[in-house]
């Protein structure tokens, strides 16, 4: 009989973990407390907003790190689908914003086709 958990496949299965939850909770505590600074009611949310969109990053990478560094669960191939991963999302971002400034500078620089077929 086995007392623990046994893998058996290289991927590994995130536990269920509140980081994200409170992260979006912070993210709307320091985007209601801009709003409400610029807006001169109260300057104390800004900062404990930011304090705890900090507190969630640093919690959260504690333990990515601890379950790569010290749990082992980042395999050859988690680390090889980690780099794909992050290699198609930067390719997305360029992809996304070159075409946003291919859209702007073709409507800015031949503004007389634009209006043309905006009239169609």
């Amino acid at each position: 009989m086995s007392t623990g958990h046994e893998q058996h496949h290289p991927y590994h299965l995130v536990e269920p973990s509140a980081w994200p939850l409170l992260g979006a909770v912070s993210a709307g505590v320091l985007a209601t407390g801009g709003v409400l600074f610029m807006h001169d009611v109260t300057p104390w949310l800004v900062p404990v907003g930011f304090l705890m969109v900090f507190l969630t990053m640093f919690v959260w990478w504690r333990d990515v790190v601890k379950e790569a560094t010290f749990e082992g669960h980042h395999t050859p191939i988690v680390q090889l689908g980690l780099r794909y991963g992050m290699a198609l999302f930067i390719a997305s971002e360029v992809m996304f914003f070159s075409a946003f400034f291919w859209a702007f500078f073709d409507a800015s620089l031949f503004t007389d086709e634009a209006i043309q077929y905006s009239r169609v």
